[in-house]
Protein backbone atom coordinates (compact mmCIF):
# COMPACT_ATOMS: atom_id res chain seq x y z
CA UNK A 1 0.00 0.00 0.00
CA UNK A 2 1.37 3.44 -0.78
CA UNK A 3 1.80 6.00 2.04
CA UNK A 4 -1.49 8.23 2.35
CA UNK A 5 0.50 11.44 1.34
CA UNK A 6 2.45 10.40 -1.73
CA UNK A 7 0.18 12.23 -4.24
CA UNK A 8 1.48 15.20 -2.63
CA UNK A 9 5.24 15.10 -4.32
CA UNK A 10 3.44 13.35 -7.24
CA UNK A 11 1.48 16.45 -7.81
CA UNK A 12 4.27 19.00 -7.27
CA UNK A 13 6.80 17.32 -9.55
CA UNK A 14 3.69 17.07 -12.03
CA UNK A 15 2.95 20.98 -11.36
CA UNK A 16 6.81 22.06 -11.85
CA UNK A 17 7.16 19.64 -15.42
CA UNK A 18 3.60 21.25 -16.59
CA UNK A 19 4.99 24.37 -16.36
CA UNK A 20 8.39 23.92 -17.64
CA UNK A 21 6.57 22.58 -20.97
CA UNK A 22 3.84 24.95 -21.35
CA UNK A 23 6.79 27.41 -21.69
CA UNK A 24 8.58 25.51 -24.11
CA UNK A 25 5.04 24.69 -26.27
CA UNK A 26 4.44 28.78 -26.00
CA UNK A 27 7.77 29.09 -27.86
CA UNK A 28 6.69 26.53 -30.60
CA UNK A 29 3.38 27.99 -31.18
CA UNK A 30 4.13 30.80 -33.39
CA UNK A 31 6.08 28.37 -36.28
CA UNK A 32 4.09 25.25 -35.60
CA UNK A 33 0.56 27.21 -34.66
CA UNK A 34 -1.75 25.83 -32.07
CA UNK A 35 -2.36 22.43 -33.23
CA UNK A 36 1.46 21.78 -34.04
CA UNK A 37 2.38 22.67 -30.63
CA UNK A 38 -0.03 20.90 -29.38
CA UNK A 39 1.33 18.06 -31.48
CA UNK A 40 4.27 17.58 -30.06
CA UNK A 41 3.62 17.25 -26.55
CA UNK A 42 1.81 14.07 -27.63
CA UNK A 43 4.16 12.78 -30.33
CA UNK A 44 7.86 13.55 -28.85
CA UNK A 45 6.37 12.60 -25.06
CA UNK A 46 5.10 9.29 -26.44
CA UNK A 47 8.30 7.50 -26.41
CA UNK A 48 9.81 8.16 -23.24
CA UNK A 49 6.13 7.25 -21.62
CA UNK A 50 7.64 3.86 -23.16
CA UNK A 51 10.68 4.13 -21.66
CA UNK A 52 9.02 4.92 -17.98
CA UNK A 53 6.61 2.15 -18.77
CA UNK A 54 9.90 -0.61 -19.59
CA UNK A 55 11.19 0.95 -16.21
CA UNK A 56 8.76 0.37 -14.08
CA UNK A 57 7.92 -3.15 -15.22
CA UNK A 58 11.58 -3.68 -14.78
CA UNK A 59 11.33 -2.84 -11.43
CA UNK A 60 8.17 -4.28 -10.37
CA UNK A 61 8.43 -7.37 -12.16
CA UNK A 62 5.17 -7.46 -13.41
CA UNK A 63 3.65 -8.43 -17.00
CA UNK A 64 2.01 -5.73 -19.13
CA UNK A 65 -2.06 -5.60 -18.18
CA UNK A 66 -4.89 -6.31 -20.24
CA UNK A 67 -7.14 -3.46 -19.52
CA UNK A 68 -10.90 -4.34 -19.92
CA UNK A 69 -13.91 -2.82 -22.16
CA UNK A 70 -14.73 -0.77 -19.33
CA UNK A 71 -11.31 1.26 -19.64
CA UNK A 72 -11.44 2.61 -23.04
CA UNK A 73 -14.22 5.00 -22.77
CA UNK A 74 -12.68 6.55 -19.69
CA UNK A 75 -9.47 6.82 -21.95
CA UNK A 76 -11.39 8.18 -24.77
CA UNK A 77 -12.76 11.01 -22.71
CA UNK A 78 -9.41 11.63 -20.97
CA UNK A 79 -7.11 11.68 -24.32
CA UNK A 80 -9.81 13.90 -27.22
CA UNK A 81 -10.62 16.14 -24.10
CA UNK A 82 -7.27 16.76 -23.46
CA UNK A 83 -6.57 17.49 -27.02
CA UNK A 84 -8.64 20.00 -26.92
CA UNK A 85 -7.90 21.08 -23.52
CA UNK A 86 -3.81 21.77 -24.45
CA UNK A 87 -5.08 23.54 -28.00
CA UNK A 88 -7.37 26.12 -26.09
CA UNK A 89 -4.53 26.81 -23.73
CA UNK A 90 -1.89 27.32 -26.87
CA UNK A 91 -4.60 29.88 -28.01
CA UNK A 92 -5.47 32.03 -25.29
CA UNK A 93 -1.23 32.59 -24.52
CA UNK A 94 -0.95 33.78 -28.28
CA UNK A 95 -3.76 36.27 -26.37
CA UNK A 96 -2.29 37.08 -22.80
CA UNK A 97 0.24 36.88 -20.83
CA UNK A 98 1.79 33.38 -19.24
CA UNK A 99 0.70 33.99 -15.87
CA UNK A 100 -2.61 35.33 -16.79
CA UNK A 101 -3.62 32.34 -18.85
CA UNK A 102 -2.56 30.31 -16.39
CA UNK A 103 -4.11 31.57 -14.02
CA UNK A 104 -7.57 31.01 -16.06
CA UNK A 105 -6.70 27.85 -17.01
CA UNK A 106 -6.50 26.88 -12.77
CA UNK A 107 -9.97 27.50 -12.24
CA UNK A 108 -10.02 23.49 -13.44
CA UNK A 109 -10.19 22.76 -9.26
CA UNK A 110 -14.13 23.57 -9.63
CA UNK A 111 -14.98 22.16 -12.73
CA UNK A 112 -12.60 19.18 -11.52
CA UNK A 113 -14.18 18.21 -8.00
CA UNK A 114 -17.81 18.50 -9.26
CA UNK A 115 -17.15 16.22 -12.59
CA UNK A 116 -15.17 14.14 -9.94
CA UNK A 117 -18.32 13.53 -7.63
CA UNK A 118 -20.56 13.02 -11.04
CA UNK A 119 -19.25 10.68 -12.79
CA UNK A 120 -16.74 8.91 -10.07
CA UNK A 121 -17.82 9.53 -6.86
CA UNK A 122 -15.40 11.30 -5.19
CA UNK A 123 -16.06 12.87 -2.12
CA UNK A 124 -16.39 16.56 -1.13
CA UNK A 125 -16.24 17.24 2.11
CA UNK A 126 -16.76 20.57 3.87
CA UNK A 127 -13.03 21.41 3.99
CA UNK A 128 -12.32 20.12 0.66
CA UNK A 129 -14.79 22.32 -0.70
CA UNK A 130 -13.42 25.68 1.25
CA UNK A 131 -10.00 24.68 0.09
CA UNK A 132 -11.39 24.61 -3.89
CA UNK A 133 -13.40 27.69 -3.07
CA UNK A 134 -10.03 29.75 -1.41
CA UNK A 135 -7.80 28.75 -3.94
CA UNK A 136 -9.84 29.08 -6.86
CA UNK A 137 -10.74 32.49 -5.34
CA UNK A 138 -7.01 33.42 -5.78
CA UNK A 139 -6.76 32.43 -8.97
CA UNK A 140 -9.58 34.88 -10.12
CA UNK A 141 -7.95 37.71 -8.28
CA UNK A 142 -4.80 36.71 -9.94
CA UNK A 143 -6.40 36.83 -13.45
CA UNK A 144 -9.14 39.13 -13.86
CA UNK A 145 -8.00 42.99 -14.35
CA UNK A 146 -10.35 45.87 -13.66
CA UNK A 147 -9.66 47.72 -16.61
CA UNK A 148 -12.62 49.37 -17.75
CA UNK A 149 -13.48 48.77 -21.59
CA UNK A 150 -9.94 47.26 -22.10
CA UNK A 151 -11.37 44.39 -20.14
CA UNK A 152 -14.35 43.98 -22.72
CA UNK A 153 -11.74 43.73 -25.08
CA UNK A 154 -9.69 40.62 -23.38
CA UNK A 155 -13.46 38.48 -23.38
CA UNK A 156 -11.88 36.39 -25.97
CA UNK A 157 -8.89 34.90 -23.73
CA UNK A 158 -10.83 34.78 -21.16
CA UNK A 159 -13.39 31.94 -22.65
CA UNK A 160 -10.68 30.21 -24.50
CA UNK A 161 -8.94 30.01 -20.74
CA UNK A 162 -11.78 29.06 -18.69
CA UNK A 163 -12.93 26.58 -21.72
CA UNK A 164 -9.56 24.99 -21.58
CA UNK A 165 -9.98 24.32 -17.68
CA UNK A 166 -13.31 22.71 -18.64
CA UNK A 167 -10.97 20.41 -21.28
CA UNK A 168 -8.48 19.49 -18.38
CA UNK A 169 -10.89 18.77 -15.90
CA UNK A 170 -12.91 16.11 -18.00
CA UNK A 171 -9.38 14.98 -18.81
CA UNK A 172 -8.21 14.15 -15.54
CA UNK A 173 -11.95 12.51 -14.67
CA UNK A 174 -11.28 10.50 -17.83
CA UNK A 175 -7.80 9.65 -16.82
CA UNK A 176 -8.69 8.82 -13.43
CA UNK A 177 -11.17 6.76 -14.57
CA UNK A 178 -9.10 4.12 -16.66
CA UNK A 179 -6.77 4.19 -13.61
CA UNK A 180 -9.14 2.54 -11.88
CA UNK A 181 -10.55 0.55 -14.10
CA UNK A 182 -6.47 -1.16 -14.93
CA UNK A 183 -7.05 -4.19 -12.25
CA UNK A 184 -4.58 -6.79 -11.26
CA UNK A 185 -1.15 -4.07 -11.19
CA UNK A 186 0.19 -1.78 -8.39
CA UNK A 187 -0.77 1.08 -9.05
CA UNK A 188 2.80 2.75 -10.65
CA UNK A 189 2.31 0.29 -13.58
CA UNK A 190 -1.78 1.10 -13.86
CA UNK A 191 -1.32 4.65 -14.35
CA UNK A 192 2.28 4.59 -16.38
CA UNK A 193 0.02 1.78 -18.69
CA UNK A 194 -2.28 4.06 -18.63
CA UNK A 195 -0.68 7.35 -19.73
CA UNK A 196 1.75 4.85 -22.58
CA UNK A 197 -2.51 4.08 -24.13
CA UNK A 198 -3.68 7.97 -23.88
CA UNK A 199 -0.16 9.55 -25.83
CA UNK A 200 -0.98 6.94 -28.45
CA UNK A 201 -4.06 7.28 -29.13
CA UNK A 202 -3.30 11.36 -28.89
CA UNK A 203 -0.26 11.20 -31.38
CA UNK A 204 -2.44 8.97 -33.96
CA UNK A 205 -5.54 11.18 -33.92
CA UNK A 206 -3.28 14.24 -34.10
CA UNK A 207 -0.58 12.79 -36.92
CA UNK A 208 -3.86 11.79 -38.89
CA UNK A 209 -5.65 15.28 -38.49
CA UNK A 210 -2.20 17.17 -39.81
CA UNK A 211 -1.52 14.59 -42.54
CA UNK A 212 -5.21 15.21 -43.78
CA UNK A 213 -4.86 18.26 -43.49
CA UNK A 214 -1.72 20.38 -42.60
CA UNK A 215 1.17 18.52 -44.24
CA UNK A 216 3.44 21.84 -43.58
CA UNK A 217 3.14 21.55 -40.22
CA UNK A 218 4.43 17.72 -39.58
CA UNK A 219 7.41 19.35 -41.72
CA UNK A 220 7.54 22.14 -39.88
CA UNK A 221 7.70 19.75 -36.26
CA UNK A 222 10.23 17.54 -38.17
CA UNK A 223 12.64 20.59 -38.52
CA UNK A 224 12.09 21.33 -35.09
CA UNK A 225 13.06 18.23 -33.80
CA UNK A 226 15.09 19.64 -30.71
CA UNK A 227 13.57 21.76 -29.16
CA UNK A 228 10.31 19.87 -29.50
CA UNK A 229 11.78 16.71 -28.12
CA UNK A 230 12.45 18.61 -24.58
CA UNK A 231 8.45 19.89 -24.90
CA UNK A 232 7.62 16.37 -25.25
CA UNK A 233 9.80 15.00 -22.87
CA UNK A 234 8.49 17.58 -20.30
CA UNK A 235 5.44 16.57 -20.81
CA UNK A 236 5.53 13.31 -20.59
CA UNK A 237 7.66 13.95 -17.23
CA UNK A 238 4.61 15.93 -15.86
CA UNK A 239 1.77 13.51 -16.96
CA UNK A 240 3.88 10.35 -15.49
CA UNK A 241 3.43 12.08 -12.01
CA UNK A 242 -0.05 13.12 -12.44
CA UNK A 243 -0.93 9.43 -13.50
CA UNK A 244 0.82 8.65 -10.34
CA UNK A 245 -1.53 11.30 -7.73
CA UNK A 246 -4.83 10.48 -10.09
CA UNK A 247 -4.20 6.89 -8.96
CA UNK A 248 -4.00 7.08 -5.22
CA UNK A 249 -6.35 10.34 -4.92
CA UNK A 250 -9.24 12.14 -6.01
CA UNK A 251 -8.91 14.55 -8.88
CA UNK A 252 -9.89 17.53 -6.59
CA UNK A 253 -7.23 17.07 -4.36
CA UNK A 254 -4.35 16.79 -7.19
CA UNK A 255 -5.99 19.66 -9.29
CA UNK A 256 -6.04 21.65 -6.39
CA UNK A 257 -2.71 21.16 -4.81
CA UNK A 258 -1.52 22.02 -8.64
CA UNK A 259 -3.10 25.39 -8.44
CA UNK A 260 0.52 25.69 -7.02
CA UNK A 261 1.63 25.79 -10.87
CA UNK A 262 0.64 29.50 -10.61
CA UNK A 263 3.22 30.12 -8.32
CA UNK A 264 6.01 28.47 -10.95
CA UNK A 265 4.85 30.23 -13.51
CA UNK A 266 5.30 33.56 -11.99
CA UNK A 267 8.62 32.41 -11.78
CA UNK A 268 9.23 31.21 -15.37
CA UNK A 269 7.33 34.83 -16.77
CA UNK A 270 9.56 36.68 -14.24
CA UNK A 271 12.75 35.12 -15.68
CA UNK A 272 12.07 34.38 -19.23
CA UNK A 273 9.15 36.56 -20.31
CA UNK A 274 9.95 39.61 -18.15
CA UNK A 275 7.03 39.63 -16.75
CA UNK A 276 6.26 41.69 -13.29
CA UNK A 277 4.08 40.61 -9.97
CA UNK A 278 1.58 42.92 -9.14
CA UNK A 279 0.34 43.81 -6.23
CA UNK A 280 -3.12 42.05 -7.36
CA UNK A 281 -1.37 38.81 -8.22
CA UNK A 282 0.68 38.82 -4.90
CA UNK A 283 -2.84 38.55 -3.53
CA UNK A 284 -4.34 36.14 -5.31
CA UNK A 285 -1.24 34.03 -5.03
CA UNK A 286 -1.41 34.15 -1.01
CA UNK A 287 -5.47 33.10 -1.07
CA UNK A 288 -3.93 29.85 -3.72
CA UNK A 289 -1.37 29.13 -0.60
CA UNK A 290 -4.03 29.36 1.92
CA UNK A 291 -6.31 27.69 -0.24
CA UNK A 292 -4.05 24.83 -0.73
CA UNK A 293 -2.96 25.22 3.23
CA UNK A 294 -6.60 23.81 3.90
CA UNK A 295 -6.61 21.42 1.43
CA UNK A 296 -3.41 19.56 3.05
CA UNK A 297 -4.89 20.12 6.64
CA UNK A 298 -8.09 18.64 6.23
Amino acid sequence: MAPDWLWIPFTLLGAAGQVARNAMQRGLTGPLGTVGATHIRFLFGFPFSLLFLAVVLTGTRESLPSPGLAFWPWLLLGALSQIAATGLMLAAMTERSFVVTTAYIKTEPVQAALFGFAFLGDALTPSKVLAIVVATLGVVVTALRLSGAKGFRSLRPTLLGLASAAGFALSAVGYRGAILEMHGVSFVTAATSTLVCGLLLQTVVLSAYLSLFDRAVLAAIIRLWKPSMFAGFMGAFASQFWFLAFALTAVANVRTLALVEVLFAQGVAYYSFKQPLSARELAGIVLIVIGVGVLLAG
